[in-house]
C-alpha cells in the first residue's frame, strides 16, 4: 500500500489517556481509598470532585466546611508514603490502580503535605483512643503524607457483583423519577435487617407517606461486621417483607469512618445526591459502640441533634424513631413509650445474636425472619465448626517453631481437622524468598502469612503460624483480617532475650552482637511486645509438652475444640 494513502487511526482523548497512564508511576489503592475514589467519580461526594487539598482539609477539620464554605464534615484524602511522594513530585501525573492493577483514574499532582493525624483524630472522631476503629485506622494504617490534585477518570471502579443493585446517584435519581417517588425515605445500615428494623421503616413510611430506599453500606464498615455478601443476600430476602412495590434495595460502596455525629451529617449529604428526601436517623448513628472502659464514644442522640441543625440546609428531612421492643404480651413490636405497666418485653442486641450464633442455640423467631437466620447460620456456624488461627510470636530462638510443630501434632491426634503449619523459615523460603529484612519487607512477609492464614481459616481449617512478627501494626492487621472469617488466638512466646541467645545454635545473635549482620530483632531492630495476646508462655520456665497442653486448653476454653 502506498504510504501516502495509508489510513492512520487517531486516538480519542480517552484512549490516549489510557495509553499515557500505563507509563505513569502508580499506587495500588487500599480498599478505603478505592471506595472514596469511586464516590468522588460518580458524584456521591458532590460538590467534592477530588481528594482534598490542605486548605479544604484544614477547613473541614475545624469548621465542617470546605474552604469555599460548603458544608462537608469528613476529610476525604489520599494518603501516600514518603517514598512515593518523591516520585509524585518528580512526575506530576500519577496512575491510581485497583487491587487487580487496572488503572481507575489519573491524578495531576498539585499538593503534598504532612497532616497532624492526632489533631485529625481529635477533631473528626472526638477522641484519640485507638479502640475507636476510625482512630485505629488513622494511626495504624494511614501513610504519613496526603496528596491532592485534579482527577481524570480512566476505567473507573469496576464491579462484578450485584450489578442490578449498584445504582450511581444519577441512576437512582432517574429511577425514582421514573417511578414517581417524590418522597424517598432512605435507611442507612451496615447490618442485616431484622423484624425490629422492618417495623421502624414501615412506620416511618406510613408517617411520611413515603416509599423506602434500603441503602446499606457495602464498602467498608466496622471491623468484624458481617460480610457484605451475606448481608446483601439477607437484604434481598428482607425486601419481600415490605409493602409490595414500596421499597427498593440499592447498595452504597462507602467506606464508613464510624465518626458518629459528623458521619451522620455526611451520610445525609451523600444520600441527598442519591435523591433522598427523608432520612431515618436512629440512636448512636454511625457510632462504634463503647471503648475499652465500657463508655460510649458518643451520646445516644448526639447525631440526631447535629443533623437537626443542618437538615434545612441539606434539604433532607430527618426522621427519628423511638426505641422499639418486642412485646411478649401482645406478640408484636411496640415503641418504648407504648409499654404498659406489667407488660413483658424482649430485646436482642447484636452481641446477643453473635452469642447465639457462636453457641448454635436457636435464634428467636420474634427477632428475625427464618430465612435471614438461615443465611446467618451458613456463614457463622457454631465455634466448634469454625476455622481458626493460632499465631505464635516472639523473639528469634524463643521456641515458637518447636511449640508450633508440637501443637500441630497434638491437634492431628483429634483426627478431624485440616491443619496447616505456616512456619517463619518455611514461609520465607516459599512465599517471600525475594524479601530482605528491612522493616518494610518484614511487614510484607508477616501480612502475606496473615492472608494465607485467613484463607485457611475462612475455609474452616486450622492455621498454626510461628513468626517473629515484631511489629504490633502487622499483628493488628492480621488479627482483623483473620477474625473476619473465624477464630484468632495470639500466643506470645515471652522467652527472655538472654535465654534466646544462649540456645541460638545457628549463631544469629552472635553475628548481630559483632555487627556482622544488621536488622536483627532483639539486638538492633525492635520487637514490640503484644498488647493483648490470648496467651503468654515462656519456654525457659516450662516444658514444651506442658505449654502445648496450655495452648490446647486455651483453644478449648474459647470453644474451637
Amino acid at each position: 500500500m502506498n504510504p501516502k494513502t495509508k489510513a492512520t487511526k487517531k486516538l480519542t482523548p480517552q484512549a490516549n489517556l489510557i495509553r499515557l497512564a500505563s507509563h505513569y508511576p502508580f499506587i495500588i489503592l487500599s480498599r478505603r481509598q478505592l471506595c472514596d475514589l469511586d464516590l468522588l467519580l460518580n458524584g456521591a461526594f458532590a460538590p467534592l470532585k477530588q481528594f482534598m487539598g490542605r486548605a479544604d482539609y484544614e477547613s473541614v477539620l475545624h469548621t465542617m466546611r470546605l474552604a469555599d464554605n460548603t458544608l462537608f464534615p469528613i476529610p476525604i484524602v489520599l494518603d501516600i508514603t514518603k517514598e512515593f511522594a518523591k516520585l509524585a513530585e518528580e512526575n506530576k501525573k500519577i496512575a491510581l490502580r485497583d487491587g487487580e492493577n487496572f488503572t481507575v483514574a489519573v491524578l495531576n499532582v498539585e499538593e503534598i503535605w504532612a497532616p497532624d493525624l492526632h489533631q485529625e483524630a481529635q477533631l473528626v472522631y472526638g477522641t484519640q483512643d485507638e479502640s475507636h476503629p476510625g482512630v485505629h485506622y488513622l494511626f495504624k494504617q494511614t501513610h504519613p503524607l496526603y496528596m491532592a490534585g485534579k482527577i481524570s477518570r480512566v476505567a473507573g471502579v469496576r464491579y462484578t457483583d450485584y450489578l442490578h443493585e449498584r445504582k450511581t446517584p444519577a441512576e437512582l435519581k432517574a429511577w425514582l423519577k421514573k417511578k414517581k417517588w417524590k418522597r424517598a425515605l432512605f435507611f442507612q445500615t451496615r447490618n442485616p435487617i431484622h423484624k425490629a428494623h422492618n417495623e421502624i421503616i414501615v412506620r416511618a413510611m406510613q408517617e411520611q407517606s413515603a416509599n423506602a430506599v434500603i441503602h446499606p453500606v457495602v464498602g467498608m464498615a466496622k471491623p468484624n461486621d458481617i460480610d457484605y455478601h451475606t448481608r446483601v443476600r439477607c437484604y434481598r430476602k428482607s425486601i419481600r417483607h415490605f409493602p409490595a412495590g414500596k421499597a427498593i434495595l440499592s447498595l452504597l460502596p462507602l467506606a464508613m469512618r464510624m465518626a458518629g455525629p459528623r458521619e451522620c451529617l455526611w451520610h445525609g449529604l451523600i444520600r441527598k445526591n442519591y435523591g433522598c428526601t427523608h432520612f431515618i436517623i436512629g440512636r448512636d448513628h454511625a457510632g462504634p459502640g463503647r471503648n475499652k472502659k465500657g463508655k460510649a464514644f458518643y451520646a445516644p442522640f448526639a447525631a440526631q441533634q447535629l443533623f437537626a441543625k443542618y437538615q434545612d440546609h441539606i434539604g433532607v428531612q430527618a426522621v427519628y424513631f423511638e426505641h422499639i421492643v418486642y412485646s411478649q404480651t401482645r406478640k408484636k413490636y411496640i415503641a418504648g413509650g407504648e409499654i404498659k405497666k406489667g407488660e413483658k418485653t424482649a430485646e436482642l442486641s447484636g452481641t446477643n445474636l453473635y452469642d447465639l450464633l457462636e453457641s448454635g442455640d436457636p435464634i428467636p423467631e420474634w427477632f428475625t425472619y427464618p430465612e435471614i437466620a438461615a443465611e446467618l447460620r451458613k456463614v457463622h456456624p457454631p465455634r466448634k465448626q469454625q476455622g481458626f488461627t493460632v499465631f505464635l510470636t516472639g523473639l528469634p530462638a524463643s521456641g515458637k517453631s518447636t511449640l508450633a510443630h508440637g501443637l500441630v501434632n497434638q491437634l492431628l491426634e483429634y483426627g478431624k481437622y485440616n491443619i496447616s503449619l505456616l512456619d517463619g523459615d518455611m514461609m520465607r523460603n516459599h512465599l517471600s524468598s525475594e524479601l530482605g529484612f528491612s522493616p518494610q519487607h518484614r511487614s510484607i512477609n508477616v501480612q502475606r502469612v496473615g492472608y494465607v492464614a485467613s484463607e485457611i481459616t475462612k475455609n474452616r481449617g486450622i492455621a498454626v503460624c510461628a513468626l517473629i512478627a515484631p511489629y504490633q501494626k502487622d499483628r493488628d492487621i492480621n488479627r482483623q483480617l483473620i477474625s473476619a472469617h473465624g477464630g484468632y488466638i495470639e500466643v506470645y512466646v515471652k522467652t527472655p532475650l538472654a535465654v534466646c541467645e544462649q540456645r541460638d545454635s545457628k549463631g544469629y545473635y552472635m553475628r548481630a552482637r559483632q555487627e556482622l549482620s544488621k536488622h536483627f530483632t532483639g539486638i538492633d531492630d525492635p520487637y514490640e511486645e503484644p498488647q493483648n495476646p490470648e496467651l503468654v508462655v515462656d519456654t525457659s520456665t516450662k516444658t514444651v509438652s506442658s505449654l502445648i497442653n496450655r495452648i490446647c486448653a486455651k483453644i478449648k476454653e474459647i470453644g474451637y475444640l
